[in-house]
């Protein structure tokens, strides 16, 4: 009797193994690709600054915003959305240079995201 309640928790924790573990992996890999998501618009975002283009900063920066607000929180991407916020008022407000300077601190943050 005892042998066989063994087996069938093995059985269970088996199943329960191989279904979790993919959906787990899953959940990763999604807060990983907003990471990447998030850091590939800030980069975009400091080529168009770089280039005077505020209001092309903006979009790739409020887009950066969006991915980075769904990524897993940590200090990095805390740091990195204070940046990005920056980078929108100052882009909105047609300082392409101040906000260049804060997406680049923004790549330096979401660049350490792991």
């Amino acid at each position: 009797m005892k042998m066989r309640i063994h087996r069938g928790a093995m059985v269970v924790l088996a199943v329960a193994a191989l279904v979790g573990f993919p959906l787990f992996s899953g959940l990763a890999l999604a807060v990983d690709k907003h990471a990447t998501e998030a850091l590939e618009h800030a980069k975009e975002a400091v080529a168009h600054g770089k280039q005077g283009h505020a209001d092309v900063l903006v979009q790739h920066a409020e887009e950066a915003l969006k991915h980075a607000g769904a990524a897993a929180k940590n200090p990095h991407v805390d740091e990195g959305i204070k940046h990005l916020k920056e980078a929108v008022a100052h882009g909105k407000a047609g300082h392409a240079d101040v906000a260049t300077e804060h997406a680049e601190a923004a790549v330096t943050h979401l660049a350490e995201v792991k």
